[in-house]
């Protein structure tokens, strides 16, 4: 195993790039050219810019600009930073496209992982929809059912925010001292710190989406 992967056990799931002969590490290298490219260009029009304007406010030619843009050369630090201070963004916007890992969770329908939430109760069901393999904040999307024997509990408290999405079935969802009517379609949305639940179970069975969000240990 490499140290790579030591420090970074999501490696394992990453694959290997593919080497296409002795050009391949110069592959690499447009791809980021063209994610810069197209940085400079998304925020130019964004801010209202033709390519001259920007090219005199950075002090380069619009030739340069244009080849930037396309992707067709590899600009220093120094012209990226004028660049960025002409579009008043940080320098580390125009890596954004390129840095921006494309970690995916993909679930078929009906293979959600059936797990046990602390503070579950009977009746509750609760399939993991995916997860968030990096960043500042985990996501946790659940379809929860509730069974025909299922019953009421307003105990819910964890961290961070939670929303809900009403999909089949009616409840009346208590959150700290209020309680509200849910029905197919309705959504609510809150600080999942405070006490929270099914106060009373209209019709079941029912379903809803619950998309629990909070920081990063």
């Amino acid at each position: 195993m490499s140290d790579k992967t030591r420090k970074n056990p999501i490696a394992l799931l990453e694959p290997e790039p593919l080497a296409t002969g002795s050009n391949a590490p110069g592959a690499a290298e447009h791809t980021l050219e063209q994610a810069i490219g197209h940085q400079v260009r998304h925020h130019r029009k964004h801010a209202g810019l033709t390519v001259a304007e920007l090219a005199t406010a950075s002090q380069i030619s619009p030739g340069m600009l244009s080849k930037i843009e396309n992707g067709q050369i590899s600009p220093s630090l120094s012209t990226l930073q004028m660049l960025a201070s002409a579009l008043n963004i940080p320098l580390t916007v125009l890596f954004a496209s390129f840095e921006q890992r494309r970690d995916c969770s993909y679930v078929k329908s009906g293979e959600g992982v059936v797990i046990r939430r602390r503070g579950t109760k009977v009746g509750h069901q609760y399939q993991l929809l995916g997860h968030s393999l990096d960043g500042p904040v985990i996501i946790e999307p659940y379809l929860i059912t509730l069974t025909d024997d299922a019953v009421a509990y307003t105990g819910f408290q964890h961290e961070g925010v939670e929303f809900i999405f009403m999909l089949t079935g009616e409840v009346e969802y208590a959150h700290a001292d209020r309680s509200y009517h849910l029905s197919p379609g309705d959504a609510i949305l809150f600080d999942s710190a405070a006490p929270h639940g099914p106060a009373r179970l209209v019709k079941t069975p029912m379903t809803y989406l619950s998309i629990i969000i909070y920081p990063r240990p």
